[in-house]
């Protein structure tokens, strides 16, 4: 009971924090930033202005807090951590393709990519975000390009690819897979655009 009571203090800061990061991201993405409710974010946590402001100096520290640790690990789990290893890239992205592709639900339609989205709203407006977006981009293009740079020496990718434009271009057109098929709200679109996706990663292989 002791340790517990000791513990609890320290614990309870950072699940608030996460509460809110996480009620934020879930308004943000079906709202935009700018069109998000601290209102509604603190009417979905139960918690208060008071704990709100203790963590976030202003909203847009919460939104800039939400970029990089809600939305850099989810993506960190979804595309960096399949590559990171890997000495198979492209076989790698053709698995995680696949498994997009078989989605009974894929809540990407109707949304849209977060990281995308954030892109096309605040990166005009606002140099801070476009700053902060922009590494988590690269950072993303980073770790495809070291990816196919491994698949390379592995025997996997054929050694004229450019490592460097091919990622650039491979996650730029996931990307643009997800926004488009936003925009036409069709699953099938979006799948369709999976599997071109799926097929130029063919023409990189040995």
């Amino acid at each position: 009971m002791y340790d517990e009571a000791m513990n609890t203090p320290a614990k309870t800061p950072d699940l608030t924090r996460h509460t809110l990061l996480e009620a934020a991201f879930a308004e943000i993405h079906r709202n935009g930033f700018q069109a998000a409710s601290l209102t509604q974010i603190l009417a979905d946590t139960g918690l208060t202005k008071g704990a709100l402001y203790h963590h976030f100096a202003d909203k847009k520290a919460l939104g800039l807090a939400v970029i990089e640790e809600t939305i850099r690990p989810r993506l960190a789990a979804m595309m960096f951590e399949p590559l990171a290893e890997t000495r198979q890239p492209l076989a790698a992205m053709q698995t995680l393709l696949k498994a997009k592709a078989s989605e009974s639900d894929p809540w990407v339609v109707t949304l849209g990519c977060p990281l995308n989205n954030l892109i096309q709203e605040m990166s005009p407006v606002d140099e801070s975000f476009r700053l902060h977006l922009n590494h988590l981009f690269q950072d993303w293009v980073a770790v495809m390009k070291t990816a196919l740079a491994r698949g390379k020496k592995s025997g996997e990718v054929k050694q004229e690819v450019n490592a460097a434009d091919t990622a650039f271009f491979i996650v730029s057109a996931l990307e643009g897979c997800i926004g488009m098929s936003k925009n036409t709200q069709s699953v099938a679109a979006y799948r369709g655009c999976l599997a071109q996706l799926s097929r130029y990663l063919e023409t990189l292989k040995n």
